[in-house]
């Protein structure tokens, strides 16, 4: 069963920092294009004929491992949290474009170890085995090769759903860490066995310089950056307020902390520097607009790490990265309808208080007790001037029904002429997003962020 509550109008928004939409992953992607055709232009230049079936293969093995080191770089790039990056395309999509790029370099590293050992075995007139063992033993830095290889598809086997779904989100993540030896291991073998940068010292140069790049992001945002703004602004716990039975807040405060430039709809990576906590930094969303001497998260359980933070002492210390994510308004119409499933209320909720235009919420939960923040979010729809739908579903999950283009149209009128914002569960996102676009609201007008990496 379904139930909905309306709380009316009263008065107008505050305003704040518009954030429009820009061209940034298109020419990202373009780049990142480009840059493939400038490795297989190399491989082009010192390549003077292929002749023979040995030729080919290895000639093929040259390409794909040109390829794969160069997607290496890439996929550390796009994890390398450059604001530009995160902020206009999108945590989400960024980690959805390493993902993908992941499954690709994983291919061409396979193809290029196998074509060239067979290109190798052909030309030496020898069998496969006896010519892995004279590659690996005795050609320079090959040895390191084989283990950042292996390391390489440990992280694979270990990035797949099913086994993905087994592990806890911080042992995922520790051990995603390999790839960083993987890369490390591998990349002395390119430049020592790789036949386009032997003798070709501007190749070697660029190679060296695509790597130092990409490792000086890295370093600078990943480490230097929370590092640096830990001692500057000094995050502490200051209260912890359950808000549900298994969903709590934590209220921080710091110093100087309207300088992270933190908008409602973005998420930091915290690091509660308390027992059985300090090692991981799990991302939470900001659950109310951040302000410059206090910020708030809303965390659900859903493991050991959430459900510790219910027994955090204040005066804890806290190390914050971020801001991320470009879950964050656009300007494009007057009427914003916010959609949220769960406990993914706590973005929207931020935004709920700060957007400008005509505002509608439908939150949607299980039960009652599953609708957090709801005083807030009738003292917010009250002050400005909102209509918020309360949607329960009595019942198991299963038989609860998703959003229809029907049902979002009758609670919401000229639905189509709306800018969406969304936030829950994966599935009810993917069919909220189809119904949308059924009832005519453009995706131009669609902005969600899964959570969810």
């Amino acid at each position: 069963m379904s139930t909905t509550q309306t709380v009316a109008p009263a008065r107008r928004p505050v305003r704040h920092r518009m954030r429009s939409r820009s061209g940034t992953p298109f020419l990202v992607q373009l780049g990142i294009w480009c840059g493939a055709a400038g490795v297989l232009a190399l491989w082009w230049s010192n390549t003077a004929s292929v002749t023979g079936p040995a030729a080919w293969l290895t000639g093929a093995g040259r390409i794909t491992g040109l390829l794969a080191g160069y997607a290496c770089a890439v996929l550390l790039l796009l994890m390398s949290r450059v604001p530009l990056l995160d902020h206009r395309i999108g945590t989400d999509r960024l980690a959805r474009w390493h993902a993908l790029g992941g499954r690709w370099t994983i291919s061409l590293i396979l193809a290029h170890t196998l074509l060239i050992i067979w290109g190798y075995a052909l030309a030496a007139h020898t069998d496969v085995v006896s010519q892995t063992s004279t590659l690996v033993l005795h050609y320079p830095d090959l040895l390191k090769g084989t283990l950042g290889f292996l390391l390489f598809l440990a992280t694979a086997v270990l990035s797949v759903r099913a086994a993905r779904r087994r592990m806890s989100y911080e042992t995922w993540h520790y051990l995603h860490f390999a790839t960083y030896l993987a890369v490390f291991l591998a990349f002395g073998h390119q430049l020592s066995n790789g036949a386009d940068f032997v003798g070709n010292p501007p190749a070697r140069i660029a190679w060296y310089g695509l790597y130092l790049g990409v490792a000086a992001l890295v370093a600078w945002y990943r480490l230097a950056i929370p590092v640096k703004r830990g001692f500057r602004h000094r995050l502490r716990v200051a209260a912890v307020h359950r808000e549900a039975p298994d969903v709590v807040s934590v209220h921080l405060t710091g110093r100087h902390l309207e300088e992270l430039g933190a908008e409602p709809g973005q998420f930091f990576r915290w690091r509660f520097m308390a027992r059985g906590l300090w090692w991981a930094a799990n991302p939470y969303s900001l659950s109310a607009p951040p302000h410059p001497r206090h910020l708030r998260i809303t965390v659900k359980t859903a493991g050991g790490h959430s459900a510790a933070l219910a027994q955090l002492a204040p005066g804890t210390s806290v190390w914050a990265e971020g801001p991320y994510g470009s879950f964050t308004w656009r300007a494009s119409g007057r009427q914003i309808l916010l959609v949220a499933g769960g406990v993914g209320i706590t973005p929207l909720r931020a935004l709920f208080e700060t957007l400008p235009g005509q505002v509608t919420l439908v939150y949607r939960a299980r039960s009652a007790a599953d609708l957090v923040l709801r005083d807030e979010l009738e003292r917010i729809a009250a002050g400005r001037g909102a209509v918020v739908h309360y949607i329960v579903d009595d019942g198991p999950p299963a038989a609860a029904p998703n959003f229809s283009a029907t049902s979002l149209g009758a609670l919401v009128p000229d639905l189509a002429a709306h800018d969406v914002y969304l936030c829950g569960p994966a599935g009810m996102t993917q069919a909220t997003v189809r119904a949308l676009r059924q009832a005519g609201v453009p995706a131009r007008r669609i902005h969600h962020e899964s959570f969810a990496f």
